[in-house]
């Protein structure tokens, strides 16, 4: 506590060791008491927050064997043909595939259509495409965009309006400069047999740069397809079937199954490509599912041992007896499996989740009834359901230990008041302490003085003896 002022100094006396002792009295032992609850206050939230956390990295994990999406992942495996003209397919399967094995081969790539001005047309690439202006509109499968030219607009003109154009659906145009001529080149990412680009226009000054001029008949303007530069559609056979599509991706050739033709194969080469369940990621995520459950059994039990301020706590008992209980849920519309452990799990003598062999391994339960897997713990009644639900009941924002967090801190703000006040409380009582005792100090001052003056007085009488003695 603050010293006020120094006492004492008029009586002599060792009056600030008084006046500490005493507030010490009052103040010390009651200053441990705060300091020892706060301790233990700070020390229960500490455990509370380790459960808190242990369970909230299960939830998570939860959350994941509770969505059903999880369990029907499938991956393709491709064997791609040695070559070093690259991988000849990419394969993207659904959820919804059914596992197989096939043979792939590209027969042919798709291609959009390339268009180039016929000989002797433009010398440079200034040459004036139409004098008075007009316009011209492109076209390939169902697409289709119009471009306005100006009146004295250059064959460089026409080239930049259309790679410019925002309504392009994919011609890209190019002017090729052979030494005595200007070729306009055109060519359209449409792709896909019968997809060639049309160029048609509402003025004959732009035959020059139409494939149908205008009024006549189609490939009839200044600008031709060859044969080998047709838009073409893209070929595969999947195990010595045909399949055409306009571009190179196929999606649903094999149901539920994207293939994309990345070269043209060679004298016949294939791809082989098996399907199957993602047996991986859901063993990966059972894994996490162990790991994560048996943290949370470890923290459990730690915050509650013996000396800790959980131990024996209501509240933390019922949890670690309702985690186990959740193990042992009846599964409904699994298959065989009527609890998680006939998938190849099992409790150890510690409480602790691990896999067992017991009824039958994970593995082997995979290899014989895979689907019924997700359905036990993803399914309406699965083991994941019960624990989401039970766990947002102890971690949620109104959950059970966010409710016990907050009466914590509550103690915790109450506890630093009543310090405040117990500190006032010190003050005070340390100021009428100094008032009483300088009154004191003042009177044995003064009775000091007065002793000294009698006794000067007295030494000044007639007859008066001092004891020398």
């Amino acid at each position: 506590m603050p010293l006020i002022t120094s006492a004492g100094i008029g009586s002599g006396l060792d009056l600030e060791s008084i006046i500490k002792a005493t507030v010490d009295a009052e103040n010390v032992p009651k200053m441990n008491a705060f300091a020892k609850k706060d301790k233990s206050l700070e020390v229960e939230l500490s455990s509370i927050g380790e459960i808190k956390s242990a369970l909230s990295k299960l939830q998570d994990t939860i959350k994941k064997l509770a969505d059903p999406d999880n369990f029907n992942k499938r991956i393709a495996n491709i064997s791609q043909p040695t070559s070093d003209d690259g991988d000849l397919i990419a394969v993207t399967p659904t959820k919804d595939i059914t596992p197989g094995n096939f043979k792939i081969e590209v027969l042919a790539l798709a291609q959009g259509s390339r268009a180039t001005s016929n000989a002797g047309l433009f010398t440079a690439t200034d040459d004036v495409v139409t004098a008075s202006g007009g316009t011209l509109s492109f076209a390939a499968g169902d697409k289709s965009f119009d471009l306005t030219l100006d009146a004295g607009a250059t064959l460089a003109d026409l080239r930049d309006a259309i790679n410019d154009s925002d309504d392009n659906f994919g011609v890209t145009a190019n002017i090729i400069n052979t030494g005595t001529e200007s070729k306009l080149v055109l060519t359209s990412s449409v792709s896909g047999a019968n997809n060639d680009l049309v160029i048609t226009n509402d003025n004959a000054e732009l035959d020059n740069v139409s494939t149908d001029a205008n009024g006549g008949a189609p490939n009839s303007g200044g600008i031709g397809i060859a044969d080998e530069n047709k838009a073409k559609s893209a070929v595969i056979k999947v195990d010595g079937i045909e399949i055409t599509n306009d571009t190179n991706t196929f999606k649903d050739a094999v149901q539920d199954m994207t293939i994309t033709a990345k070269r043209q194969s060679v004298d016949g080469e294939t791809a082989k490509l098996a399907v199957s369940y993602d047996r991986e990621s859901v063993t990966t995520l059972i894994d996490e599912f162990i790991a994560n459950y048996n943290n949370a059994i470890g923290q459990l039990g730690l915050q509650s041992r013996v000396g800790k301020p959980l131990n024996s706590d209501a509240t933390i008992r019922t949890l670690s007896s309702q985690m186990v209980n959740m193990l042992s849920t009846n599964l409904t519309d699994a298959g065989p499996f009527t609890s998680i452990f006939d998938i190849g799990l099992g409790v150890d003598k510690k409480g602790y989740l691990e896999k067992s062999t017991l009824v039958r391994s994970l593995n082997t339960a995979m290899d014989e009834n895979f689907d019924d897997i997700g359905k036990a713990f993803a399914g309406e009644n699965g083991v994941a359901k019960q624990f989401e639900s039970f766990l947002d009941n102890y971690v949620s924002s109104k959950g059970i230990l966010k409710q016990r967090e907050d009466n914590l801190n509550t103690q915790v703000t109450d506890l630093e008041d009543d310090v405040l006040k117990h500190e006032f409380r010190m003050t005070e009582l340390e100021s009428r302490l100094r008032k009483q005792y300088a009154g004191l100090d003042v009177l044995l001052a003064q009775m000091q003085s007065t002793q000294q003056y009698l006794g000067a007085q007295l030494a000044s009488l007639p007859g008066f003896t001092r004891n020398k003695s």
